[in-house]
């Protein structure tokens, strides 16, 4: 017997590119022909913690108060008065979480004795699997390198993270990071209580690095097309992003080098889409698949060698633009396949509850995507990203997506560069189109303005610089590339 209101069903992967989904990816291609898709869905930031406080919310991170991933404690949370996802359905959902927990609440959400999610996250367990199974964790040492970050914008401390290294995992498959949360995700939907309609937030660890991973997986990839813009410093391109981690690990790397990456992060995707198929054929096992709505997301994704980069942390289309697949119950016809309006993953919560009509416990910046879904063609007409630092507010950018058109604001102690791009004609970004200001200057100037407003109302801590735009081009165009 099925529930009244339909299942819920989120899986989101880690650092997943949209263009690795394709060949390996036949399990994950399948539910996207099922679905709607979003051509083009981005993160509110790209990083873990604060796009999953926007994603989980509704809100921007300036709003949620979670702008990095961890560190200083102020800005590494989201605010406890926010609602969020899980406490909005998991009185009326038998509510479960499986795999990373980085939805980081000041008031410590998976530790509350108030929640009634089962939560069966990552962090702790997945250790305690392997120690009591004498079996050793992906990655280690060789998979990291040391990098500088800024901490309060004023403080250079050298901190590790994850290099391109890749590696064989040397043990079986079944004690990988992302086996161990498919089995979870499994066993949480054979565990559910029958009598409640099921929530699943299933938060894959895959693709993200180390990129050290088991067979088949590791020697799945033979060949790799790889594109133009990978091991290439673009033209003009923001010179501050080699003070960030993405540009002081990626610029080491020559494209031949990227090569051997690449092959092993599709076959870590491909690991991903196996997983994916675990939970799908066990929905339909439990006959729950036809009365599911299903999302199918990544939190932000990978710059993998392109404009030569690592990592997320930027605003390039390779780090910031989402797969957002939407395979709804069958009892609901959408009007439309694909949309191929601006989304933000803030509008992901909202379209939740307008569907499930849920009531909303404050407002939120996201908007329901219930509307385009119906059909209609009037939508956002840009959107915003922002990022603020990993582990300390220090490497700062903004961005506004208007149309065809995408300004990037890259600030770094007193400097700040200014990139424009037409990411339809150009969806490489290989040709920053700020320094012809004779033809794009009133457009900069527009995207500026309604960058600026929306800052404001945000409350964002940051500000930008006065007469920005003609200072960029008085500092920078003598040294153009």
């Amino acid at each position: 017997m099925r529930n009244e209101h339909p299942n819920l069903i989120i899986i989101m992967a880690d650092q997943l590119r949209l263009d690795a989904i394709g060949s390996y990816t036949p399990n994950i291609n399948q539910l996207k022909e099922k679905s709607i898709v979003f051509e083009r869905a981005y993160c509110a930031s790209p990083i873990c913690v604060p796009a999953r406080g926007a994603f989980f919310t509704g809100k921007y991170p300036n709003e949620t108060g979670c702008l990095i991933n961890r560190g200083e404690e102020t800005h590494s949370k989201v605010s406890p008065e926010h609602p969020h996802l899980y406490g909005l359905m998991e009185d009326m959902w038998d509510s479960w979480h499986t795999g990373k927990q980085h939805l980081q609440m000041a008031s410590g959400l998976d530790k509350s004795p108030d929640s009634k999610t089962n939560w069966r996250k990552l962090e702790g367990r997945y250790e305690a699997f392997l120690k009591e199974s004498n079996k050793v964790k992906p990655g280690g040492p060789n998979y990291r390198g040391i990098v500088p970050e800024m901490a309060n914008g004023t403080i250079t401390r050298p901190k590790a993270y994850s290099i391109p290294t890749v590696g064989r995992y040397e043990e079986e498959s079944d004690y990988f990071i992302d086996e161990f949360i498919a089995r979870d995700s499994v066993e949480a939907i054979r565990k559910r209580d029958r009598t409640k309609p099921f929530l699943l937030n299933a938060m894959f660890h895959a693709p993200h690095p180390p990129l050290n991973i088991p067979d088949p997986w590791f020697s799945k990839v033979d060949e790799v097309e790889l594109p133009v813009n990978v091991g290439e410093w673009c033209s003009n391109q923001s010179p501050l992003q080699l003070y960030n981690l993405t540009g002081a690990i990626g610029a080491r790397y020559s494209r031949e080098e990227w090569k051997q990456t690449w092959k092993v992060y599709l076959g870590l995707v491909s690991l991903l889409d196996h997983c994916v198929c675990k939970i799908i054929d066990e929905l339909k096992r439990e006959d729950m698949y036809d009365n599911s709505l299903i999302i199918f997301t990544s939190d932000h994704g990978e710059m993998l060698g392109s404009h030569g980069l690592w990592q997320k942390m930027c605003m390039y289309e390779e780090s910031v633009r989402t797969p957002l697949f939407m395979k709804f119950p069958v009892d609901f016809k959408p009007s439309v396949a694909s949309c191929n309006t601006l989304v933000s993953s803030i509008d992901v919560l909202p379209t939740i509850c307008d569907y499930m009509q849920i009531q909303h416990k404050s407002p939120m910046s996201g908007r329901s995507l219930m509307p385009l879904i119906a059909g209609s063609t009037l939508g956002r007409e840009r959107i915003f990203i922002q990022y603020d630092g990993n582990g300390g507010r220090g490497n700062f950018q903004r961005c506004i997506v208007d149309g065809d058109y995408k300004l990037i604001i890259d600030m770094f102690k007193d400097e700040t560069f200014v990139e424009l791009y037409n990411v339809i004609s150009d969806p490489q970004e290989r040709e920053n189109l700020a320094f012809q200001d004779h033809t794009h200057r009133t457009r900069i100037e527009q995207m500026l303005i309604h960058l600026q407003e929306h800052m404001q109302v945000t409350n964002d801590l940051l500000e930008l610089p006065e007469i920005l735009y003609d200072k960029f081009l008085k500092d920078y165009t003598e040294f153009k590339a």
